[in-house]
């Protein structure tokens, strides 16, 4: 009789087929560590959604935040208009 193996994170399947980035996948793009995408996603730099223990980034969301340097539209280095109060 066989003991069923449980999964460990390392043994998830990739994935790049998926709607979803794992953290590690973002920490190998990013080359840095996995603590570093925690804490940019703990202080909102990284789009996500913390579900209990775990954080979902949708490719969607870390994709167009890699495309815009993490810039919001509307933000960023854009020209401003500039107003003058007159009295």
């Amino acid at each position: 009789m066989s003991i069923p193996r449980v999964k460990s994170a390392s043994s998830r399947p990739n994935t790049a087929g998926s709607g979803r980035f794992l953290v590690p996948e973002i920490a190998q793009r990013l080359d840095i560590g996995r603590l570093a995408v925690y804490t940019m996603l703990e202080q909102g730099i990284i789009p996500g959604v913390r579900v209990g223990r775990r954080w979902i980034i949708t490719r969607h969301a870390y994709e167009e935040w890699e495309r815009t340097c993490g810039m919001r539209s509307g933000t960023g280095l854009s020209p401003q208009t500039e107003v003058m109060v007159l009295n």
